[in-house]
């Protein structure tokens, strides 16, 4: 009872850390992304092939992510594949990590470290991944380096790959994304692997697509290192669940008086919007204090007040708005694309 109490506190505690979907990743690249403390993912992802003539036979490849964000800039969870290329008469496989991220470009370093290790039940072995990225601008460019259990007739007992990709942000909802790597001793049959995608942000939402080309299988550790001689098509549906919007206390009622108050007037205060939610639910401040939210998400929101006496316009990721408070009493406000986002504003 003690551990599964352990595990929803890690759940619902929320923390700074910048949300990422498939915009800030190329396809088969991951080892960075650990999501928003207090979510839980389920990306799905499809890969088709085509026989080619007579029969143009359609065979698709579904492979599952499921994980939850936790505090301490970590992500745990499990991918399976359907299909599998590791083992012979091993037709699926799941790969069970751990994700950590000690070092990061939103907390002030110089570029994203992500780590992560693994079990993968196919190869019956453990994999590692330790993975660099760096934000310059539209442009993110990543590299990892890879340690895996070696799988094959001749195939030894630890093999090593390297990957690369980038992303450019063409547009607020719109990225490009590209990746290469693969073993550094590979058996026969297996290539280089690539992939290609058009990355996309649905608007309003939580929500990421991408359209992608590769010739590898899974987005395991394992599978996205050996490429094959035949191109899938596919796509990668991300599905984030914010458990902040069905758990955790909700704030008071507004109560907004008139009275005055001896307060001076305070400084501007600045807060953040990410992982959707209100960093800072709860703001006191003095009258006659500006306050200014900053969207620090990947989509937009709103700060609206519940008894109408002010309202934002769409504030669109990186945006910011601001708003003077000079009457005294508790503003209770709300996203109005994202209801469940809630906060209130005491004015002394």
């Amino acid at each position: 009872m003690r551990h599964r109490l352990a595990l929803c506190f890690a759940l619902l505690v929320p923390c700074g850390v910048r949300a990422q979907g498939v915009t800030d990743r190329p396809p088969v690249m991951s080892g960075d992304w650990i999501g928003t403390p207090g979510s839980l993912y389920f990306n799905f992802l499809h890969r088709f092939s085509e026989s080619g003539a007579p029969e143009h036979k359609v065979t698709s490849f579904p492979t599952f992510v499921l994980a939850a964000a936790l505090p301490w800039n970590s992500l745990v969870g499990t991918t399976y594949a359907s299909n599998s290329v590791l083992a012979f008469r091993y037709p699926n496989e799941h790969e069970y990590f751990l994700r950590f991220m000690p070092y990061a470009q939103s907390r002030g370093g110089l570029f994203d470290f992500g780590l992560q290790g693994g079990y993968n039940d196919a190869a019956r072995g453990a994999d590692g991944e330790a993975t660099l990225a760096r934000q310059a601008g539209a442009l993110r460019v990543l590299a990892s380096g890879r340690v895996l259990k070696g799988v094959g007739e001749d195939a030894p007992g630890t093999q090593v790959a390297f990957a690369g990709g980038a992303v450019l942000r063409v547009h607020r909802y719109v990225a490009l994304a590209g990746d290469v790597g693969g073993l550094t001793k590979r058996e026969d049959g297996e290539k280089v692997a690539w992939s290609a995608g058009l990355q996309l942000q649905i608007p309003l939402t939580p929500h990421t697509l991408s359209l992608q080309a590769t010739n590898v299988l899974s987005n395991t550790v394992q599978g996205s290192s050996r490429g094959t001689d035949r191109v899938r098509y596919g796509f990668e549906f991300t599905i984030p669940v914010t458990l902040r919007r069905y758990f955790g206390p909700r704030p008071p009622a507004p109560a907004v008086t008139s009275s005055p108050s001896a307060a001076t007037t305070g400084p501007a205060s600045l807060q953040h919007i990410s992982g959707m939610a209100y960093r800072q639910a709860r703001i006191e401040i003095a009258v006659g204090t500006t306050v200014e939210w900053k969207n620090d998400d990947p989509l937009a929101h709103t700060v609206t007040a519940v008894d109408g006496t002010f309202a934002s316009p769409i504030i669109e990721p990186g945006q910011s708005w601001r708003r003077t408070f000079d009457k005294a009493g508790e503003y209770a406000f709300y996203c109005t694309p994202h209801p469940f986002m809630r906060g209130v504003i005491v004015v002394r």
